[in-house]
């Protein structure tokens, strides 16, 4: 073994952070690593959130701004999630967490209030990007339990536990010294408390009258001028909701029982009506049987046609299992719509936002625990919106996520074009109603495409170009294997409880569209894209026997940075001696002592597949039953699609197939992986006890002895290596729960005696130090540190590749780290990053001469080195270090430890616009950056500590600065690490706020203005003003000034034209509408006097002539 040897280092580079330190040595002969110029510096990098896609988790509330057209939800942790146009979205976050239980707009004035379950109020500023609270106020007293905020009023009502009305000044977020307590609502009409308020709200036709709902069934019209009851109205059932006829004279109250009970105003002694919209009416006359409560009704009028009822709830009680219903009751018509989920709250969308006129329904939002509908009511049946948002990212649990930044541009198209296929008709025909806000004028214009994976073995490619994201096309890879019939013929891997086709783990090559999937029962599944309808026959099924014989990892301990490269030279490239048969699909359930035995865990349909326009399978690849037990999950994987290769690894040893040939070319154990003194030897492993001796990984098609010798392995059991884990690695075992999942998708693989695949890159370089040509090669990592390397001989030709099989060579080790390896990349002379050779995606159901103009490989052959010089770089990163290894020489440039108290769960090399680094994200929170190729930290900060494994499976670095990971069941967090984008992202978000014209006022009419009557206004400053009210109590309530003023300044002047500019420009807009409104008010205050005027000398004239004189 030659010894990295300490007294030839001619140049040392130390780099010391916080939490890591590095070191750099210099072999004699690669001087030209001082050639490389590092153009990344530490001001490259920043990091930030950018945007947050997805359903909002565990939605609590719902509001709806009728002007501006945008929609807000809160949520059970305290978030707030904005939503206007397609694309336009916006996340905020409460500090304190606590639940979102109510939201009020301040209709078209760029503001919103939020009620929080810790008896807080905030108001948030919606005129600038990125919304900031103003001011805030804490009950320290009293519970809220219901807000109200009339329209175009700045004075909200608080509605308490305890019974009690409390008014704040939204414009200073004071509390009012008028106060409507609970005993002075119901006086002696009640011997009872009325228990807490559940609706407040203003009778559309006069303001002065304020309607309350307390929970036991007590009802209160309020008088705010004379501060008394005008009407008190009770019913022996607890009240939900309470809506309006828009002319003020009726009011419908939802009950616990499952009845509505419509008031008139004047008439308070009993229910003008009680109806049970879903009990069964007895025929005797007696009251319907009780139902389940009726939890919200809206009353919507309109001015042509019967009003609109609708409800959530009330249903019967015999209806168990039933899912959640909306009820939409128009005229004698009622409609039940069924939702998916749970109904959280409801919103009738109108044409006017003024209580008083006719309400004219056009939709229903419908906020669900899971999804977001919006129904159509002005056509028949009540057909859904198509939702513009990405809201089903959560449609089936994600289990895995890619993020590809700077695609091949015609990319996106080609998977728009088949995925508008898929999507479901029957749909309103009408656009999307939440239209508001603008979107970002951001030069950010590269494309970008994210990758799910998910549970129920769907894989859904999405368009996240320019901070939006949009489903582009869904595989169902569960297609490829049977259905089952009934619950007892249901898939049970063994693996895992539940989701057998779940999706594992995802290799992309974009640029020839080749993808390959990894499932957690142990199969691999290669897809091609087509544009064109197939139907294949026979889906071609490969099944690879993998088995380990576990030598307990026990070794002499590694004494220098670097493992001795045992190479094979003997080892035969041709095929013959290193691929098994592929055993038969049809091989025996059983082995000879009755334990199931060369048996995948999922059956692969026999039937012929028809395959939609997109991605088609090409080959399946299952793991089976060893002996009575079942495969290990895959733990890594790679394609490429130059070679014609697919690579895969877990806890037993390393697979390579040829799908071109649908071969397998190399299975073999870990340990085996790096040679022997005598490669060539085949003698049989030893036998496990109690179970059936093996000869060899494969299971030959054939007894004869010839096809037994290929299946087995190169190396002998009495002559395999061993390597033991290092101190540091038995004790990152001890660490935490996460320190066993040590590939890269985090899975949980017990590895205290196992040495496993994490992870595999396929290259084309010099892997051998005596090679001065670069070929392509296999490089695999494995969960003790080191790394492999495989040299492949790939026919030079289409043709030749079609009838000659790959050979493979073993190169032994190249380099030893601590910790599980994560990424290896291939850096060239240059400093470069050396992408995989690729082949141009061709379509292979189009046209033979079509094929053969579009089909080319892309070779990424670095150039020829000469002998005793080094020409390119192998990056290599694990959980605890990265170093940088010089090629062919192996000898170790740089190195890095990038922790010592915890571990790496992503790493990426990854290319930004001014050079390329590896990005990391380890397990205490912190995301950091390191150059290439001096390893030097350029960026470290403590983002985000990893609390669920979701965000350690799901945590991905794309190209130019970008990541991504999923923060809840169902949202992605987008951040950027990119210094370039932070500056611009203010120009590349979307606004919620645009100033839009307040619609006018409903017109009273001739008759009411002149004798009276219509919408009755008040001057609520002089009810609730300090002048009039007084000031209220100061331990009541704690105002908390917001951040959000300084904020919103640096906002706004951070941007190119500047949300300040923007602010001062619709504040002379209104102002000069203000004018003009006076003006026209003038002009018909004129007019008016002049008509009455002109009636009075006509009444004059005509007073005493008969009628025969006129």
């Amino acid at each position: 073994m030659k010894k990295f040897n300490i007294r030839k280092v001619l140049d040392g580079l130390t780099a010391v952070s916080s939490s890591s330190s590095s070191s750099a040595a210099l072999q004699p002969g690669n001087r030209e690593n001082d050639v490389i110029q590092e153009t990344l510096q530490s001001e490259h990098f920043q990091l930030c959130k950018t945007v947050r896609h997805g359903f909002p988790y565990q939605p609590s509330a719902m509001a709806f701004d009728p002007v501006q057209k945008i929609l807000a939800i809160g949520t059970q942790n305290g978030a707030l999630r904005l939503f206007g146009r397609a694309g336009v979205e916006c996340y905020c976050q409460h500090e304190s967490g606590s639940a979102v239980i109510q939201l009020q707009f301040l209709v078209n004035e760029g503001a919103l209030v939020t009620a929080l379950a810790d008896d807080s109020l905030h108001l948030w500023n919606l005129r600038q990007k990125i919304p900031a609270i103003l001011h805030s106020l804490k009950f320290s007293r009293e519970r809220i339990t219901f807000c109200h905020l009339p329209f175009q009023s700045k004075w909200l009502y608080i509605g308490t536990e305890r019974g009690n009305i409390h008014i704040v000044n939204v414009e200073s977020f004071s509390l009012s010294g008028y106060v409507i307590m609970w005993n002075k609502a119901i006086e002696l009409s009640s011997k009872t408390h009325p228990g807490p308020v559940v609706h407040i709200s203003d009778n559309p036709m006069d303001e002065g009258k304020l309607l309350i709902g307390f929970e036991c069934g007590f009802v209160v019209l309020w008088d705010l001028k004379s501060k008394k009851a005008d009407y008190r109205y009770s019913y022996d059932e607890a009240i939900h909701s309470v809506a309006w006829h828009h002319e003020g004279k009726l009011f419908v109250c939802s009950h616990s029982d499952g009845t509505l009970t419509t008031w008139n105003v004047r008439s308070p002694a009993k229910p003008a009506q009680i109806i049970t919209p879903h009990g069964k009416q007895p025929k005797d006359g007696k009251k319907p049987e009780p139902c389940k409560p009726i939890l919200k009704v809206e009353y919507k009028t309109a001015r042509a046609g019967e009003p609109f009822m609708i409800l959530s709830g009330g249903l019967s009680y015999d209806t168990v299992g039933r899912r959640a219903c909306l009820t939409v009751m128009h005229g004698k018509s009622t409609a039940v719509l069924e939702m998916d989920y749970p109904i959280v709250d409801f919103l009738a969308l109108c044409e006017t936002p003024y209580p008083n006129d006719y309400q004219e329904p056009y939709a229903v939002v419908v906020l669900l625990e899971k999804d977001l509908v919006v129904i159509d009511l002005a056509q028949p049946g009540y057909p859904s919106f198509e939702n513009p948002y990405p809201l089903t990212i959560h449609e089936s649990p994600v289990t895995c996520c890619e993020y590809f930044a700077d695609c091949p541009a015609e990319l996106i198209p080609a998977l728009y074009s088949v995925g508008s296929r898929q999507k479901r008709q029957g749909y309103s025909k009408k656009k999307w109603p939440i239209s508001g806000g603008n979107w970002g004028q951001g030069a950010q214009s590269y494309p970008e495409i994210i990758i799910t994976g998910h549970a129920d073995g769907s894989v859904k490619f999405w368009d996240a170009s320019a901070l939006m994201l949009q489903v582009l096309y869904k595989l169902k890879t569960a297609k490829v294997f049977e259905k089952a019939r009934n619950k007892e013929e249901k898939p049970s891997t063994d693996i895992v409880d539940e989701d057998p086709f779940a999706i594992q783990s995802l290799a992309w090559c974009p640029e020839s569209r080749l993808l390959c999937v990894a499932g957690v029962s142990a199969h691999v599944i290669v897809y091609r894209f087509s544009k064109q309808e197939i139907t294949t026959e026979e889906v071609q099924l490969l099944e690879v026997r993998m088995q380990c014989e576990l030598n307990e990892v026990d070794s002499p301990d590694v004494g220098g940075d670097q493992a001795s490269a045992v190479t094979t030279p003997g080892a035969s490239s041709s095929p013959q001696s290193s691929v098994p048969q592929t055993h038969p699909s049809t091989s025996s359930n059983n082995s000879s002592d009755g334990l199931r035995d060369n048996v995948p865990c999922l059956r692969v349909r026999n039937t012929p597949l028809k395959q939609s326009p997109g991605y088609q399978v090409e080959l399946v690849i299952q793991l089976v039953w060893v002996s009575g037990e079942p495969p290990q999950q895959i733990t890594s994987l790679a394609v490429n699609s130059a070679y014609g290769l697919v690579a895969f690894g877990n806890g037993n040893g390393l697979a390579v197939v040829d799908y071109l040939q649908k071969t397998l070319l190399l299975n073999m154990g870990t340990a085996e992986l790096y040679g022997s003194s005598d490669p060539h030897q085949r003698q049989p492993r030893s036998p496990r006890k109690a179970r059936q001796p093996s000869g060899g990984l494969c299971d030959g098609n054939d007894g004869s002895a010839g096809s037994e010798d290929r299946c087995k392995s190169p190396t002998s059991a009495k002559m395999s290596r061993k390597f033991s884990m290092t101190a540091d690695q038995k004790d990152d075992a001890r660490d935490n729960s996460f320190s066993r999942s040590r590939s890269s998708s985090v899975a949980s693989i017990d590895k205290e005696s196992r040495e496993v695949i994490s992870s595999l890159h396929f290259c084309d370089c010099l892997s051998r130090k005596c090679e001065v040509t670069a070929v392509a090669s296999l490089w695999l990592g494995t969960s003790v540190g080191t790394m492999l390397a495989i040299s492949l001989s790939v026919p030079s030709t289409p043709e030749l590749r079609l009838q000659q099989s790959v050979g493979i060579s073993f190169c032994g080790s190249v380099v030893r780290l601590k910790g599980g390896i994560m990424r290896m990349a291939l850096m060239d002379s240059t400093g470069s990053l050396q992408p995989p050779a690729y082949e141009c995606w061709y379509d292979l159901n189009a046209p033979e001469e079509e094929k053969e103009r579009t089909r080319r490989r892309r070779p990424a052959s670095p150039p020829s080195t000469q002998e005793n010089q080094d020409s390119h770089y192998a990056v290599v990163c694990s959980e605890k270090q990265a170093k940088v290894v010089a090629m062919p020489s192996q000898n170790c440039v740089f190195e890095h430890n990038i922790t010592e108290n915890s571990f790496v769960l992503r790493a990426d090399v990854v290319v930004m616009p001014a050079g390329i680094c590896i990005a990391c994200f380890c397990a205490n929170g912190h995301i950091m950056t390191l150059s290439l190729p001096s390893l030097r930290p350029l960026l470290d900060v403590n983002y985000l500590p990893l609390t669920d494994m979701r965000i350690a499976r799901t945590f991905c670095f794309s190209n130019l600065g970008q990541a991504l990971y999923l923060t809840s069941p169902t949202e992605i967090q987008r951040l950027t690490y990119s210094q370039e984008t932070c500056d611009n992202l203010q120009e590349m978000l979307g606004e919620l706020f645009t100033p839009v014209e307040t619609p006018e006022a409903p017109n009273r009419g001739f008759f009411k203005g002149l004798f009276g009557g219509g919408a009755q206004s008040l001057d609520r400053e002089d009810l609730f003003g300090e002048l009039a009210a007084g000031k209220a109590s100061r331990s009541l309530a704690q105002h908390i000034p917001g951040p959000g003023s300084m904020e919103g300044m640096k906002g706004a002047a951070s941007g190119v034209v500047g949300e300040l500019a923007r602010a001062r420009i619709a504040l002379d807009e209104r102002g000069q509408k203000l004018g003009e409104l006076e003006e026209r008010t003038a002009a018909m205050m004129a007019s008016a006097d002049s008509f009455s005027k002109h009636a009075h000398d006509v009444m004059l004239k005509y007073k005493d002539k008969k009628w025969y004189q006129l």
